[in-house]
């Protein structure tokens, strides 16, 4: 019996009446939620990830540089807080390339630990993917290459070390990977424009949640009653805590970034002004869509664009998230926590922008809604169909090109989350139902609410490798490192999977040392 159901047994059931008795379980209730709305200073300017440098090589690559080392970095006022960083003390600057061009990143170690860097939501060859089979030792580099050929969006890289990923993300291994495309127009066919000036009204939004002891030190324990792992209570974006961003045109777009272990976020301004959803994981969205709340798990992205008036400020703030559990399970989840992320403040005259198209981009159209489901997954515990995670087994071989259609649901009445790697799909549905308009582009990783079953439709094109395989994985970082994780090869059709195994990392240039 898991530590949650004996809780449970033990309270004679779940109920506000049963939790608040007093004793050990009412001190944990009473503690459990966080509450910053209206609280925060918002007394540091908003630091914008550099735009990483690049250069050409002679066979005509962009090539980027990225070192991950150990630093320090302030994220409070008081002693500094020992961190990790890619070319700095804390998460790592913002890559940037277009559809079409060739990329080489050479990935060189400074860790006295093996790490690797994984191109969430990236089109590319299972060998340069950057998961656990792509190891780098330290004093290692390793240089994947590919070309890019999917959609303008927001994608993002951070580690996956085979049972670390947790730990190295939250010490701040992560970055922000912008992909442009030149097909894209750069106004609708009716007119209008997206905001796209890097650091001016096109800003990255890295959202985080930190633990921080007496020291200002990282707490990387697992909490008491946590079914998710780390859930924080200090907020920071692009590592800064108590936010504040100068707005000096009329729109700006935000490019939210969940790059937390666990924690959910449902993004609104605090005065509940609407704001403009353009796009999420994999691109743009086929059209705007007007809301006042966007939720975001565990990797997930979105682009909103909010429209402000010269002088004011505009509080983004993280309201209670809908989890789909029990009154238990929310409460130790983050589900009853509220949280001021980030203040907007708009400067006293504001440069004019034009307005938003009326159409982004075509919507994905890979299979109809009724197709029938070729594979069924259930997340449950630590396993996916029953299985845990085992590195030396290909759970299933893909063809290649073809479209697959996925039944992914939560059968454990607990909190998950479900990422692919290499493709973007289409949400089918969501319980039978046809997916909600923020579901309506692409996307590489959806919240499973409990007892939901959602149909996801992709493409496996372009590349093929039966010994090396991708990942799919709950991407709350607690339960991927305990194993609810599988793999699969995509293969040239009447091939069998291999098996990965010493010998077979893949390498994307040269390790040296």
């Amino acid at each position: 019996m898991k530590r949650r159901t004996l809780l449970k047994a033990g309270l004679g059931g779940v109920g506000a009446a049963a939790v608040g008795t007093g004793g050990a379980f009412g001190w944990w209730w009473a503690s459990a939620d966080i509450d910053t709305a209206g609280r925060v200073e918002f007394e540091r300017r908003l630091a914008i990830p550099p735009l990483a440098p690049a250069r050409r090589d002679a066979e005509g690559r962009k090539v980027f540089d990225l070192r991950a080392a150990p630093g320090k970095h302030r994220l409070r006022p008081g002693r500094p807080t020992a961190t990790w960083g890619l070319n700095g003390s804390y998460l790592g600057p913002t890559l940037r390339a277009a559809r079409g061009e060739t990329v080489r990143v050479n990935v060189r170690n400074g860790l006295r630990e093996t790490t690797s860097l994984h191109w969430h939501g990236m089109h590319l060859p299972a060998r340069m993917d950057g998961g656990p089979h792509q190891p780098v030792k330290p004093g290692a580099t390793w240089s994947p290459t590919w070309t890019i050929d999917q959609p303008a969006a927001t994608l993002w890289y951070h580690p996956h070390p085979h049972g670390e990923t947790a730990r190295h993300v939250y010490r701040g291994l992560a970055g922000m990977f912008i992909l442009d495309d030149p097909k894209t127009p750069k106004t609708g066919p009716t007119g209008g424009a997206l905001p796209s000036r890097y650091g001016v009204d096109d800003i990255p939004v890295i959202v985080q949640d930190k633990r921080l002891d007496d020291a200002n030190q990282l707490d990387e324990s697992h909490p008491r009653m946590s079914e998710v792992g780390l859930l924080g209570d200090v907020i920071c974006v692009n590592g800064t805590t108590g936010p504040h961003h100068p707005v000096t045109t009329e729109r700006v777009r935000l490019r939210l970034l969940n790059a937390s272990n666990a924690r959910i976020y449902r993004f609104g301004f605090a005065d509940d002004r609407p704001f403009a959803l353009v796009g999420t994981d994999g691109g743009l969205l086929p059209a705007p869509y007007k809301t006042t709340r966007i939720q975001l798990s565990p990797a997930e992205r979105a682009e909103i664009v909010v429209t402000l008036r010269p002088g004011e400020r505009a509080v983004l703030r993280s309201f209670p998230p809908d989890l789909g559990l029990n009154l238990w399970d929310r409460r130790f989840a983050g589900g009853d926590d509220a949280l001021d992320i980030l203040e907007l403040r708009a400067a006293r005259a504001l440069e004019p922008s034009p307005r938003l198209p009326d159409e982004l981009a075509p919507a994905p159209a890979l299979a109809p809604r009724t197709t029938a489901v070729d594979r069924k997954f259930e997340l449950s515990g630590f396993t996916i169909n029953g299985k845990s995670m085992d590195m030396r087994r290909i759970d299933f071989a893909v063809d290649l090109d073809a479209t697959e259609v996925w039944e992914v649901t939560a059968t454990d009445g607990t909190q998950h989350n479900f990422h692919v790697h290499d493709v973007q799909f289409q949400v089918l549905s969501v319980d039978g139902k046809p997916p909600p308009p923020e579901l309506a582009g692409w996307k590489d990783t959806v919240h499973t609410r409990p007892g939901i079953p959602f149909r996801l439709a992709m493409r496996f094109r372009d590349h093929s490798d039966r010994d090396m395989p991708y990942m799919y994985h709950c991407h709350i970082l607690y339960h991927e490192d305990q194993g609810l994780m599988g793999q699969f090869a995509v293969v040239e059709p009447g091939e069998k999977p291999g098996r990965p195994g010493p010998g077979k990392t893949g390498r994307g240039g040269h390790d040296h040392h």
